[in-house]
């Protein structure tokens, strides 16, 4: 069913480095509507789904959302390559770097590390589903 290729599903190729855009955009990683929490959330929910076919449909999902932390991952790392030291103090993420230098490291913009506690799984299929789409954006 799956076929493992070693390039990303939409290849990232950023030339120009920039550390306060991958701020911004580390929030789509770690933070409270990343993609971290976006794949734990499906891939955890789905033991609660009372019909296989739901429950195959969450763990396609989930495997997804863990395709789109890859590829922001990749941006991430390509916006902060070979950043000096003033580069990073001067875009506002030195703090960061302290800890994790260019290493990528899923926190929110604000710089709040991932917890588990961007996601739900409260064990009842409508609940959760309903969790699904307040967490996408969209609404019942």
């Amino acid at each position: 069913m799956w076929i493992y290729e070693k390039k990303l599903q939409f290849p990232v190729n950023i030339k120009k480095r920039d550390p306060k855009m991958a701020q911004m955009i580390i929030s789509q990683l770690g933070g409270p509507d990343g993609e971290l929490g976006a794949s734990n959330r499906y891939l955890h929910q789905r033991y609660a789904m009372p019909y296989d076919e739901v429950k195959a449909l969450l763990t396609d999902i989930g495997t997804e959302e863990m395709a789109h932390a890859e590829i922001i991952s990749a941006m991430i790392h390509q916006l902060t390559d070979g950043a000096t030291a003033q580069e990073l103090k001067d875009a506002g993420v030195a703090d960061y770097y302290v800890d994790h230098t260019t290493g990528v490291y899923p926190v929110s913009a604000a710089g709040v590390p991932f917890s588990a506690a961007a996601f739900q799984s409260k064990g009842d299929p409508i609940t959760d589903l309903v969790e699904d789409m307040a967490a996408d954006g969209t609404t019942a």
